[in-house]
Parts: structure tokens; C-alpha cells; sequence
């Protein structure tokens, strides 16, 4: 089930807007830990629901002064999400995932503007002490158009077997070192399920054959395509999140680029993938200085 947000205080599941006035009874009646405290998720779904509304009270009382923001988008800080308000509320917000992993918690959503137009996201954030400390995102234009025939969004939406959390991360971790670091796709068929692996990438179709498809296309028109470095990896159950830097372009000189990739594992092989691969992302025109990780 997607979830369509324009005020959210229920943690994972938001139903209904709600006027800006009851948003301090929010942080009260609210999903809460062991510990009595909101957790992470109501927390991030405060904020959205702050946004929505346009209430720079309660976002001053959700987010921290020295706010990290690694968005392309926004000015570093409390302030740089105060000064975007007006903007962002007037976004609807259709939430796809939600992962909770320790203090981060990550959402894979679409953005719809006033003007129609429809981004694809993830974005990440830091919770500590009760309050948003830190935020990473990714946007990419919506293509409906897809070789799979699946859309850039739909599929399994709440992880499961939990148990596994720490397995899936590490052969994910592993996946993306191996094969789309070094190159290594030999190893695919042990890191990749053969019977069923579903594509959400616009360019690529289904299965290890789709992937091969994809690759060997892009050598033949001279197109480079690898990873340099993950730094963050998000993990909940049977789902893998990782945000990486690298390079997809014209082998001669192939320009900086930003992967999110989003993975599912069955059985300990990855049987599912969608990501979100910002267009012409340039790491010198940020709006701070923290980089896009």
C-alpha cells in the first residue's frame, strides 16, 4: 500500500491532514519506543507534517540549529529548511518505503509540484535526541515508460524478515563493492537471484539477462558506468538502501554522478532493485559544504 502524505504524525502510516494547531499534541500522542520517546519515523513524519502545514514552530522545535543538509536543494542548517518552507509546502508527497535503521531513517517517495511534474526521491535522515540532525536525498525526474515494464515505484513496500537485517546489509554491501565498484560480474550469480530478479530502473529489464542487456549497451556506445564509494547504507529486514558516488557518461571523461540504490533480498540473493540516479548532479554548486554525503 503507497501512502499519500500531506500531514503526518502517525509514524509509518499517515491518513488525514491536520491543522497546524494540533501538531504539539503530535509529538505527544505519537508512535513512541520502549523508552516512551517518539521513535525516528514519527519523528521524520513530524517534520513532513510540519512542512505541510507551514508551521516554522513546530519545524523549530524538530530540527536542530547546526542541521546537516547534504540536498542539492537547500541552504545548510535549520534555517536553509526554514527558508525553503514555502516551496516545499506546496509539495504533495506519495510515500512508497520507509526503512528504520538504528537512528537513520530512510523514505523512497514521489514528489508531485504545482505544475505537475513528478519526482522520484529517496531521503535520508539523522534523528538524535529527539530531533532531525541530518538529511541526504536524491530526485529524479518520473519516467512512466519503463523496459520492464514496471514503474520506478511499485512493488513490496514493508520489510520483513527482520532477523536478517544484518545478512542482507552485508551482501548487499558486498554486491556493490564486487560488482559495481570493481567490476566484478562474475560473481553475479551469486549475489543476484537467477530465477527472478524484478528491475525498477527505467533503462533496464528484468532478470540477470536485462542487466546484461543494460552493461554491454553501454560499453558499445562508449558509456562509463561504475561506483567509487558508498557511504551510506541503510538496512530493514529483507530491504538494503546504499548511497554511493561514482561516474556515468562518456568514457573520455565521464562526469560525476550520485547512485541510490534500493535492493531487496529473498533467500540471501537480491531479487528486486529500484533507484534513483540524479541527472547532471554537480558537487561544486552546493548550497553548503558537506557534500552530497
Amino acid at each position: 500500500m503507497q501512502e499519500r502524505l500531506h500531514l503526518s504524525i502517525r509514524g509509518r502510516r499517515a491518513t488525514r491532514r491536520l491543522g497546524s494547531s494540533l501538531l504539539v499534541l503530535a509529538l505527544i500522542f505519537t508512535a513512541c519506543g520502549d523508552d516512551g520517546a517518539p521513535t525516528p519515523d514519527a519523528i521524520v513524519d513530524q517534520v513532513f507534517a510540519a512542512i505541510a502545514a507551514g508551521d516554522r514552530d513546530a519545524i523549530e522545535t524538530l530540527v536542530r540549529e547546526d542541521y546537516v543538509q547534504h540536498s542539492a536543494l537547500a541552504a545548510d542548517g535549520r534555517q536553509g529548511l526554514l527558508d525553503s518552507l514555502d516551496v516545499l509546502a506546496t509539495l504533495a508527497v506519495e510515500r512508497h518505503r520507509t526503512l528504520v535503521d538504528g537512528n537513520l531513517v530512510a523514505l523512497h517517495q514521489t514528489y508531485t509540484f504545482p505544475d505537475g511534474a513528478r519526482q522520484v526521491a529517496f531521503d535520508v535522515f539523522r534523528v538524535e535526541g529527539g530531533q532531525l540532525a541530518e538529511h541526504w536525498d536524491a530526485l529524479q525526474p518520473e519516467v512512466t515508460e519503463t523496459v520492464s515494464g514496471r514503474s520506478m515505484t511499485d512493488g513490496p513496500t514493508g520489510p520483513t524478515d527482520l532477523e536478517r537485517t544484518e545478512a542482507n546489509r552485508a551482501l548487499v554491501v558486498e554486491f556493490v563493492a564486487a560488482v559495481l565498484t570493481r567490476g566484478e560480474f562474475d560473481r553475479l550469480p551469486e549475489l543476484i537471484s537467477t530465477g527472478a530478479y524484478a528491475q525498477h530502473n527505467p533503462l533496464i529489464g528484468d532478470g540477470l539477462e536485462g542487466l546484461g542487456t543494460f552493461t554491454s549497451g553501454l560499453a558499445e556506445a562508449g558509456i562509463a558506468f561504475f561506483y567509487t564509494r558508498s557511504p551510506l547504507v541503510v538496512a530493514e529486514g529483507d530491504f538494503v538502501l546504499v548511497g554511493s558516488e561514482g561516474a556515468f557518461g562518456p568514457a573520455e571523461d565521464p562526469p560525476f554522478a550520485i547512485f541510490y540504490d534500493l535492493f531487496r533480498v529473498e533467500d540471501g540473493l537480491i531479487v528486486e532493485h529500484w533507484d534513483v540516479i540524479p541527472p547532471s548532479p554537480d558537487p561544486t554548486a552546493l548550497p553548503h559544504d558537506n557534500g552530497f554525503f
